[in-house]
């Protein structure tokens, strides 16, 4: 109703505004003495300033970071390197307690290479420690000569007897263990089967008394619910004859409309002893159905009157609404043409401030010799 296109308008004021803005900090920045003299943008500098301190701020907090995360990588390190070190040193000593245990020098084969009477040993059974060393040109000994060569086979043979001796009794031991093994076992599997036996004996003994006892107390809860329901079905029979008799003996079932009445209220009536309403009632009933009704209609009249009156001041609002439309109308184009008017004006007023600028203002341009002579002269 009140849609004026004025959209396209003020996008165009705001860009020209905009447009001039910038031409204003424009012409600022060029005919400032100061940084037309320096040749410097603050601006730009001031930016580049910014940009660079941000960047190490970056870097400082990219670099801590690092050097946080490096920290942690040191600690795990660290931490590897210990347990890897107690894990080395727990192995070391194990072994060395295997060696000092288990592989001693008296246990070798080789033992005999790190004894040092092995020599006085293979001498002559006849030279004693007591005896004189004969020296080298008395030949007692010669090298390949075995002089215990006997004793040392019969220490063979009793060592081989009696390492086959005490095989054949580690295989009778070990056959009458696993005869003795067997006899357990199928003595156990055995008492087993017998013990399980016993018990399936047991549970179904059990069992069939755990059925009798149930059935005998299923029958006894029989007698004893079908004797609750016997005596219950008596009490129910003698509750119906005298509630019949109280029925047929009071005044419940006659006409007296006496007996609906409350004692202490007499507006009230009970409810279970109530009749239906008598004549006088009735007629009073429909006398009041009568007044409600007039009321209604007349209410209706009146609402009616009023729906009328809304309506008639409706059309007429509606018809100042419309007369107040058309002159909004007029006031809207009379706007549109002061408003293009002014607009022709503000760009003819525009139009020359621009030539204005381009033959006046801006016609000296400096030149490259006065540049050097301006530097020049700085220095």
């Amino acid at each position: 109703m009140y849609n004026i296109n004025q959209s396209t308008d003020t996008k165009e004021a705001a860009a020209i505004e905009a447009r001039r803005n910038r031409e204003k900090e424009r012409q600022n920045r060029f005919f400032n003495v100061r940084n037309r003299v320096i040749g410097v943008d603050v601006q730009a500098l001031n930016n580049q300033v910014g940009d660079r301190k941000r960047r190490e701020a970056a870097e400082r907090s990219k670099e801590a970071a690092y050097g946080t995360s490096q920290v942690q990588y040191d600690v795990v390190v660290q931490m590897l390197e210990k347990e890897e070190a107690d894990r080395t040193r727990r192995l070391a000593k194990k072994v060395q307690e295997f060696r000092e245990q288990k592989q001693q020098l008296k246990n070798g084969r080789e033992f005999s290479l790190w004894d040092p009477d092995q020599v006085w040993k293979g001498l002559p059974t006849y030279l004693s420690y007591s005896n004189t060393y004969p020296g080298p040109a008395s030949l007692q000994y010669f090298s390949g000569e075995d002089l215990d060569r006997a004793t040392r086979l019969r220490m063979q043979q009793g060592q081989f007897r009696y390492n086959l001796e005490r095989q054949q009794q580690e295989q009778q031991q070990a056959k009458v263990d696993e005869n003795c093994a067997d006899a357990l076992s199928n003595q156990l599997r055995l008492a087993m089967d017998a013990q399980a036996t016993h018990l399936a004996r047991l549970e179904e003994s059990c069992r069939a008394a755990m059925m009798c006892a149930m059935a005998n107390a299923n029958k006894a809860q029989a007698a004893v619910q079908a004797r609750r329901q016997r005596c219950e079905r008596q009490r129910e029979q003698k509750a119906n004859l005298a509630e019949i008799r109280h029925q047929s003996t009071s005044d419940l079932l006659t006409e007296n409309p006496q007996v609906a009445q409350h004692r202490t209220a007499p507006h009230r009536v009970l409810p279970y002893c109530w009749k239906g309403m008598t004549s006088e009632q009735r007629a009073a009933i429909r006398k009041e159905q009568e007044v409600q009704r007039s009321k209604k209609e007349a209410h209706r009249q009146a609402e009616k009157t009023l729906d009328t009156e809304w309506k008639s001041q409706t059309m007429s609002s509606a018809q100042a609404l419309l007369e107040l439309e058309e002159q909004e109308r007029e006031l809207c184009a009379v706007f549109q043409r002061g408003l293009g008017s002014f607009n022709q004006q503000l760009a003819n007023e525009q139009k020359a401030q621009q030539d204005y600028l381009n033959s006046v203002i801006y016609t000296n341009q400096p030149t490259a010799q006065y540049h050097r002579q301006f530097n020049t002269s700085s220095r």
